[in-house]
């Protein structure tokens, strides 16, 4: 397997996590297991670069003139579909998704190889832009990214960002009008072209119902009436599927739901256009519900453990604690033997009066419960404090995307009870394991400790909502969970 190509600049490094982030998406979707799906990412990131290198380096064909190509992450992406067509013609299918191996297998995977004008229009339209245009595009409508995001990454005044997009639609439809009239079609097809155009322009039009009939039938022409329909919201789903082919909805899907966990608002409803079911569709549906019944279980694991906090309590949190000794409870119970020590960032952020009082024991706790004095020790707890414990005001979400000889991706998710107006995430690492670069957070270590702290674009997050940022890592001999997670000094429950 041939390892991830070097960064040849620091644009292209800063870059390089995005676009990994993104062709692991897509090559999870490929596969029938995260290892496998990491050995298709690899592949076929080393081939897209190599391509979009020799793309970039190619001589032109006249003054002007420049080599058509698709910006970098769709030509990393059919950089994946060309990989597992590599796999399938050399006998490694059995690692494929069966469904991509019928569809690699008929005539719908040719039309993305084969003759240049029988190609899907949106393929031909987006790459026949202006590959800074074709970018923008593509950032806003199917990865879904803040425009004032995608502003400052292509180099756009935020102010004219808006503009700049629709400007880019309407050329856009443009070179899919043209890449339609070219097309070899019969007779048929071409009567219904100029119609075709005229009744997709204007969001009031009416279709004709023989204009509708062919459109059900002819496949060539419905693809191109959804390229050329810039309302109605179906853009997304017409670049998603002529650009990538098969699982082009279910990665439209993903990576909608990835940017409203980045922007903290809860799960998203999903796109009409996704209605008519994509392969990976249930499982992305049985994911969300697997997350919903597991943070459900987490929250009635708080609620027992703070009533097992009472006195004589001890082996019930002894046998709490022992459910997962890779993950310590990041609240430093006096009750539990203490782990590594704590930053001050992790301490509970409203201790009662009494602990406050009593600050030096905060250094090194003992086995007396937190916020009661030593005559007050074998009494039950006060039910103010017993609920404070109980009822932590954020949970974490520790996700190892992907790991390596040597490194790691991993994404973060939290669920806060409050809301934010800005937001700092602490950890610690067990193993020494180090942070290379962090995407939607900034990122600062201390040690085994690393902080994250909030993009100007991802700071306000609502009561109940979610943030969440990844990061590449480094690791050596081993890569365990990190444990004492903290959101703005407050403690957290993990996952």
């Amino acid at each position: 397997m041939p390892d991830l190509p070097t960064p040849q600049d620091a644009a292209e490094a800063a870059l390089f996590s995005e676009y990994w982030d993104a062709v692991l998406s897509y090559a999870d979707l490929c596969t029938s297991g995260s290892q496998t799906a990491n050995q298709l990412a690899t592949e076929a990131y080393a081939l897209g670069m190599r391509e979009a290198r020799a793309a970039g380096t190619s001589p032109a064909r006249g003054a002007g003139r420049r080599t058509p190509r698709l910006p970098m992450i769709p030509l990393l992406l059919t950089a994946v579909r060309t990989t597992a067509a590599g796999w399938e013609a050399d006998g490694l299918g059995h690692k494929l998704d069966p469904d991509l191996r019928l569809w690699l297998n008929s005539d719908k995977a040719g039309r993305y190889t084969g003759p240049p004008l029988l190609r899907p229009v949106a393929l031909r339209g987006l790459r026949d832009m202006q590959e800074a245009d074709a970018a923008l595009l593509w950032l806003a409508e199917v990865e879904a990214l803040p425009l004032p995001a995608v502003a400052r990454r292509l180099g756009l005044d935020p102010a004219v960002a808006a503009q700049e997009l629709d400007q880019v639609r309407g050329l856009f439809r443009d070179r899919c009008h043209r890449a339609h009239l070219d097309t070899p079609m019969d007779a048929q097809c071409r009567s219904y072209a100029r119609l075709l155009d005229a009744v997709t322009r204007s969001p009031a039009a009416d279709t004709p119902g023989d204009l509708s009939r062919h459109l059900a039938t002819c496949v060539q022409c419905a693809e191109a009436a959804a390229c050329l329909r810039l309302h109605g919201g179906g853009l997304p789903a017409a670049l998603a599927g002529g650009v990538i082919g098969w699982g082009g909805l279910a990665y439209l899907e993903r990576r909608r739901r990835a940017a409203e966990v980045r922007l903290g608002a809860g799960h998203p409803e999903k796109p009409a256009a996704l209605e008519s079911g994509d392969p990976a569709e249930g499982t992305g549906r049985n994911r969300v519900v697997r997350n919903g019944l597991l943070a459900a279980a987490v929250l009635l694991s708080v609620l027992a453990l703070g009533v097992s906090m009472m006195p004589f309590g001890g082996s019930s949190e002894n046998d709490a604690a022992a459910r997962d000794d890779r993950q310590p409870v990041a609240d430093p119970n006096p009750s539990l033997p203490a782990a590594d020590p704590l930053p001050s960032d992790s301490a509970p952020a409203r201790p009662s009066a009494t602990a406050t009082a009593s600050a030096s024991h905060h250094k090194n706790p003992d086995p007396e419960p937190q916020g009661s004095s030593a005559s007050e020790s074998h009494g039950p707890k006060s039910a103010t404090a017993t609920a404070s414990e109980a009822a932590p005001t954020c949970r974490v979400d520790y996700r190892l995307d992907s790991e390596w000889t040597d490194g790691f991706q991993a994404t973060v998710t939290i669920t806060t009870t409050r809301a934010l107006t800005d937001w700092r995430v602490a950890w610690s690492f067990r193993d020494g394991q180090q942070v290379g670069q962090m995407w939607d957070a900034t990122v600062s270590q201390n040690g085994s400790r690393v902080t994250a702290t909030a993009a100007d674009y991802n700071k306000a997050v609502a009561a109940h909502g979610t943030l969440a940022f990844g990061f590449v890592g480094s690791w050596s001999g081993k890569n365990r969970p990190p444990y004492a997670f903290t959101l703005n000094g407050d403690s957290c429950t993990t996952s």
